[in-house]
């Protein structure tokens, strides 16, 4: 489908753009949570830094990531945007960056995997010169099978923890042949985005979906990484008993020590009223802990992709499912029953909304600013993955102190001094 004026014509494919008053309104009501991505679009309107530049991004399709396409635009981009995950999508978004930014999207609120597919090969086609990936699937596809268009791209920027997993395998396996961005590595985006946004929003979800009471509930938590951390520590403030399950020691060591069970899913299968997988790995939960789970367990996923609960391996133990509730699934085993939210996708984005903008305005503020680095840089990074520097992590963080009146300290010059020394001690 296009869009547009004789002069311009935009393609694009979403529900229908009769629904671009709504999402207008839904973008405006996020980007007042945005204040460090409107001071970067600001300047970015300015100095045009990313003139001409043809991005393909696959992202989240919600109200913050409109912000995040509007900025790019703003900062002279050729952006093309395609959904992630068929459940994120928000269509009354994606038809208002279409309406009112001439913006192509093609995203669907439940577009089936070969919608999605061939939505990777539009955002192909749009020969991208930089990739903004969640999960790494236009990277991997284009590295399989468009590897011609590799020699176009000066960069990706990649802010999933899966998609960093991924990246660095391609790495190791000699075929990633450009800078990466580790987006999701910033501090300003796993303490921030992981822990606080994941946390609160994929409680969110659960409770949108199923209107359960959380305290008093058992909620094992698989992972202790920073969304892990934020899962955990919302349940337990919300009275929750909670579980954790790692394969990781320091991590393991670390939730015990944050008061927290510590324990296997083998036995966590056999107490848990509520398991919520966050590893970026597969197959957390199968066929082994179905059958120890209690009836009415309920079974949800907040990483990325949707492999983390072995769906395939609960299909065949269930002589059947239902729908209970939007997003929310039962599956009939012989002694019980088994609940799984959003079709075992990420279930803060699937029953919910996402993380809130003010959270995502740190994340995207890095996307644009790692942007505007591989844009700057190009020609000087050789292949391999990079974190955001440390002044860029910085700078994000004082305007977001600002936005929320916050003052901090500086050091004095003796100070300054006593730093960079090495002959002071006790006096």
């Amino acid at each position: 489908m296009t869009a547009g004026t004789a002069a311009v014509q935009i393609r694009y494919e979403v529900r229908s753009l009769e629904m671009a008053d709504k999402g207008r309104q839904r973008i405006e009501w996020a980007a007042r949570e945005m204040p460090v991505l409107r001071q970067l679009r600001e300047r970015f309107a300015q100095d045009r830094p990313l003139a001409g530049i043809r991005i393909s991004a696959c992202c989240h399709v919600t109200t913050e990531t409109a912000n995040l396409a509007i900025t790019l635009k703003a900062a002279g981009a050729d952006a093309l945007l395609i959904a992630s995950n068929p459940l994120s999508t928000q269509d009354e978004v994606a038809a208002s960056l279409v309406v009112d930014h001439g913006i192509p999207v093609f995203a669907l609120r439940g577009e089936d995997t070969a919608t999605y597919l061939r939505h990777v090969q539009i955002a192909l086609d749009h020969r991208p010169q930089v990739i903004i990936d969640d999960g790494s699937d236009v990277v991997a596809t284009m590295i399989k099978e468009r590897p011609e268009l590799a020699r176009e791209v000066l960069g990706t920027t990649e802010e999933t923890t899966t998609g960093i997993v991924r990246l660095r395998a391609m790495l190791a396996a000699g075929v990633l042949t450009f800078p990466a961005m580790a987006v999701n590595d910033a501090e300003t985006k796993h303490f921030f985005d992981n822990r606080y946004g994941t946390g609160q929003s994929t409680l969110d979800g659960i409770i949108r979906a199923t209107n359960i009471l959380l305290a008093g509930k058992t909620i094992v938590v698989a992972g202790y990484g920073w969304c892990g951390k934020g899962v955990a520590m919302r349940a337990r403030g919300m009275g929750a008993n909670v579980i954790v399950t790692e394969i990781n020691p320091v991590r393991a060591i670390e939730a015990a020590m944050d008061g927290l069970r510590v324990t296997t899913m083998e036995e966590a299968s056999r107490v848990g009223d509520l398991f919520i997988t966050v590893t970026g790995n597969k197959h957390v939960i199968r066929h082994e802990h179905f059958a120890q789970m209690k009836d009415g367990a309920i079974v949800c996923n907040s990483g990325h992709f949707d492999i983390e609960i072995d769906l395939v391996a609960l299909d065949k133990l269930s002589s059947g499912k239902r729908t209970v509730r939007p997003f929310t699934e039962e599956y009939t085993l012989a002694d019980k029953s088994i609940i799984v939210l959003g079709e075992g996708r990420l279930v803060n984005l699937a029953a919910a909304e996402g993380h809130p903008a003010s959270v995502m305005d740190m994340s995207f503020a890095n996307q644009a600013l790692a942007v505007e680095y591989l844009v700057k840089n190009q020609g000087k990074l050789t292949p391999g993955i990079y974190n955001i520097p440390e002044e860029l992590d910085q700078q994000i963080a004082a305007l977001k102190l600002a936005a929320m009146g916050i003052e901090i300290d500086t050091l004095t010059a003796d100070q300054v001094h006593y730093m960079g020394s090495w002959d002071e001690g006790t006096e």
